[in-house]
């Protein structure tokens, strides 16, 4: 009888303990499940605190293009320069394009980038200012002028009108020789360079054995046109209008009839007026090139000054 009694005490004691065992080992799942719980918390947090960061600073710079925007159309309109201005648009999209890069995103660099945009703006608005003065000063001098011309008796009124017409004329034939003056590309051609150097002509290409593209013309021969530097701006149009452009790789823009338009690659070329040939390579940097008829634009000194096309099969 004893002996049963102990054997009943012995399996109540290994019991507790059992369940003492699974109690501590519940206790430690509970605590591991709460902790990793946290850290995901935690994570969660930061991810979204970075992405808040990201936006925050895409929104300033996006604020930044549109002040560019805005300067560069009023400084036009005052009749100052805007290349630094069209540079430094060109540089923020850069920028805001290198924004979704991950590996190399910096709120530092990006905090100290619009600081640095900010500051041009700011400098902008002074001479905004003065241009304005300037233009202000002319203006109420035209008027001066305009009033004594108004007074004079008929004879100076009719010399005032023969002024103005020869004026007029002056402005006429100004125009006249710009037009004139400007270049013309020749014999467009747009050849396909593949990775090993090789060149295929004709006009038709397999988008895989193009790696870079050479378009070649000739700039005409022009008596008027002035013998420097020509700084001339290469556009490649894909199938469906849009232009191939890498701003690494020496895309940039450029001002044709006040709007801004984005080229593929640039050239400067010393105008000899001998018809000279011009070669302006594009690199199409590994993206693929769709099929279809793509269009060549070619621009200088405010003009457009050629045209061509190439198909990829």
């Amino acid at each position: 009888m004893d002996y049963n009694q102990e054997q009943k005490q012995d399996r109540k004691t290994l019991l507790w303990a059992a369940l003492a065992v699974l109690l501590l080992l519940n206790l430690v799942l509970v605590y591991f499940i709460y902790h990793e719980k946290q850290e995901n918390l935690a994570k969660d947090e930061i991810i979204t605190a970075k992405t808040e960061e990201v936006l925050s600073i895409k929104t300033k710079l996006d604020s930044i293009s549109t002040e560019l925007d805005i300067k560069i159309a009023e400084i036009q309109k005052l009749g100052g320069s805007v290349d630094s201005l069209v540079a430094l648009k060109a540089q923020l999209e850069k920028d805001k394009k290198e924004l979704r890069n991950a590996n190399t995103y910096s709120a530092a660099n990006y905090n100290q980038k619009i600081k640095n945009y900010e500051l041009v703006l700011s400098e902008k608005d002074g001479e905004i200012a003065r241009l304005r003065q300037e233009l202000g000063i002319a203006t109420s001098k035209n008027e001066e002028l305009s009033q004594k011309v108004t007074g004079l008796e008929s004879e100076k009124q009719l010399l005032a009108d023969s002024v103005t017409t020869y004026s007029v004329q002056n402005r006429e034939l100004a125009e006249k020789v710009t037009l004139a003056s400007a270049l013309r590309a020749e014999s467009v051609n747009v050849n396909a360079v593949s990775s090993k150097g090789k060149e295929r002509e004709g006009g038709k290409y397999r988008a895989k054995r193009i790696d870079k593209l050479r378009v070649n013309f000739k700039l005409g021969e022009n008596a008027v046109a002035k013998q420097n530097e020509k700084d001339i701006y290469l556009r490649i149009l894909d199938p469906d209008g849009a232009v191939l452009s890498d701003m690494a790789t020496g895309s940039g823009s450029f001002v044709y009839n006040g709007k801004e338009l984005i080229y593929s690659s640039k050239q400067t070329v010393s105008f000899t007026n001998t018809g000279q040939s011009v070669d302006i390579f594009y690199g199409r940097g590994g993206i693929p090139m769709k099929d279809g008829k793509y269009s060549i634009e070619l621009y200088a000194e405010g003009f457009k000054i050629g045209e061509g096309d190439f198909t990829v099969k």
